[in-house]
């Protein structure tokens, strides 16, 4: 049987009903981020301040993430991120969640190493990147030299039942040096199953709704959120779906 208190749970959240939603749930985290329809962006000091004052026992882990689009940055980029990571550390995030590839595509040791040095005191997650970087064994090498204290991985697949076989070969090789948290199109109906295919403790998932929108004036111009379906105006956080999460991962199979 596996034993369900050891499983974590880290919910996506881009709100402060976000927080409180996960928090309320049992979520062992938080992932705290803006624009989460483009990925996921840093998000503002007052919702990282007040997320931190309103979360209980749940962790805030802060997504540093300057722009949407590849994890190729320039200087000026990954000044702004060191610059942010020390914020979130200073407002009481317990966490950061970062990531670097280089140029070639690799897990860049000099940028990222900067990073986790600037979160001294508090987690360190690579997140997806590590789902695009050029070579999955080596980048997966450079964050156990890095000492990340976990990565986030769908087995670079779009749904993580597909790529079940290697987040199961990196949990075996990780040997309990990084922790490797699953994520891609995890709900309360197969979290079960992802954590018996992969030996995962740890899953990540943004489990949202969308928010019907407000009639439309006499224009031509729409700030509806993008990805939502015709007639609805941005996501939100889905109270029901996270609380099925949160209990279908910590009961016994």
């Amino acid at each position: 049987m596996t034993d369900a208190r050891a499983v974590r749970v880290e919910i996506g959240v881009e709100t402060l009903e976000g927080v409180r939603i996960a928090s309320a749930a049992g979520a062992t985290r938080v992932e705290l981020c803006s624009g989460l329809s483009v990925g996921g962006l840093t998000p503002g000091a007052g919702l990282v301040e007040a997320a931190v004052r309103e979360s209980g026992a749940t962790e805030v882990h802060v997504l540093i993430r300057p722009r949407p689009g590849d994890f190729r940055y320039g200087a000026d980029e990954v000044g702004v991120m060191l610059r942010d990571v020390v914020q979130a550390r200073a407002l009481g995030a317990h966490g950061v969640v970062v990531g670097v590839l280089d140029e070639e595509g690799q897990v860049d040791p000099v940028a990222n190493a900067e990073l986790v040095s600037a979160a001294e005191g508090i987690e360190t997650t690579f997140h997806r990147a590590f789902d695009v970087c050029a070579d999955a064994y080596a980048g997966f090498d450079r964050l156990l030299e890095l000492g990340f204290t976990r990565m986030l991985t769908s087995g670079r697949q779009d749904s993580v039942l597909d790529g079940a076989s290697l987040i199961s070969r990196l949990v075996t090789l990780s040997d309990n040096r990084i922790q490797v948290m699953a994520c891609g199109g995890l709900r309360a109906d197969n979290a079960r199953r992802v954590i018996e295919l992969t030996g995962v403790r740890d899953l990540h998932a943004a489990v949202r709704i969308p928010v019907p929108g407000l009639p439309q004036p006499d224009t031509e111009v729409d700030f509806a959120e993008f990805g939502v379906p015709h007639g609805f105006d941005h996501f939100q956080t889905d109270a029901a779906g996270v609380a099925a999460l949160c209990e279908a991962a910590h009961s016994p199979v």
